[in-house]
């Protein structure tokens, strides 16, 4: 499975960003994680995946939670990412991968 960052219109990757700011360990092991899911697919034990609405769907890896979309030849495209600080999902994280979502499903 292809893996791709989502990108804004300045270029920025808010999800790369977002795991190049985490300490050395955590950050290895969301790219062990995401080389994993590029490798095996849905099958990889290392994170567990989840629909969120409709298109929408998270993968968990420890407490970090990140967003993405499938789009045409089973391309993932990761959107937005943030560390999970309760059991509720934040409305406001959830608001900011939906309208990348719709963004990248133009």
């Amino acid at each position: 499975m292809k893996i791709t960052f989502y990108q804004t219109s300045s270029g920025r990757s808010p999800v790369l960003d977002y795991v190049r700011s985490l300490q050395n360990a955590e950050r290895a092991h969301i790219l062990a994680v995401l080389s994993d899911i590029e490798q095996f697919g849905f099958e990889t034990n290392r994170a567990t995946f989840r629909q969120i609405d409709g298109k929408l769907w998270e993968i968990k890896i420890s407490h970090n939670r990140i967003f993405y979309v499938i789009v045409e030849h089973g391309e993932m495209v990761l959107l937005h990412a943030y560390k999970k600080q309760n059991q509720k999902l934040p409305l406001r994280e959830r608001d900011v991968a939906i309208k990348r979502m719709k963004e990248v499903l133009l």
